[in-house]
């Protein structure tokens, strides 16, 4: 079964303490997300590459300006054979997709990037729960692929939007799963 894994927005703006949009406790799923990137056979890396006056900036503070420190991906989450999009896919093992809005799937190259590979199955993980991870599965979901959903290696701004989430992808036919369930089956 070919198998695409999807890392969402794990950015340094996101995922520690001093970023602008820092996400309590995201450091923590760090080595979850390194391990499962490493171990991935492929890996869509999805990252915010804000423009210095981008609109999402009137909902949002400032963050993941495009070409800053913030916005890169913490070093543990890269894989040594990696390209960003529009780079052709071929022999890379993971292919960071840029956005300026909450949905991956705003990436004009992403849709047919998925037809492309053609995978059977979509792993998703990292953050926000229930803003971009959210945008992530349901989009994935659209492929009428399987799409499975780490939960302990995602991490939320609010708990309970992130367990209606929960409740909302497995209701339209998304799985739950761990890391360690997603590393010994893969």
């Amino acid at each position: 079964m070919k198998t695409v894994f999807f890392d969402v927005d794990t950015q340094i703006d996101f995922v520690y303490p001093a970023g602008a949009l820092y996400v309590p406790g995201a450091e923590q799923i760090l080595p979850l997300i390194a391990e499962l990137n490493q171990r991935a056979p492929l890996v869509i890396s999805t990252m915010d590459a804000h423009s210095e006056d981008d609109p999402e900036f009137k909902i949002y503070p400032h963050h993941c300006v495009a070409e800053t420190a913030s916005q890169r991906k913490p070093a543990s989450t890269l894989v040594t054979s990696r390209a960003t999009l529009p780079a052709a896919p071929d022999g890379v093992r993971q292919l960071i997709l840029e956005k300026q809005t909450l949905d991956c799937f705003s990436n004009p190259h992403l849709r047919p990037l998925l037809a492309k590979l053609g995978a059977e199955r979509y792993v998703v993980y990292g953050v926000v729960t229930e803003i971009c991870v959210r945008f992530a599965a349901f989009g994935l979901l659209e492929t009428g692929r399987r799409v499975e959903l780490v939960t302990d290696a995602v991490k939320a701004l609010d708990e309970d939007a992130a367990r209606k989430m929960f409740r909302d992808f497995t209701a339209a036919g998304g799985v739950l799963t761990t890391a360690a369930e997603t590393l010994r089956d893969n």
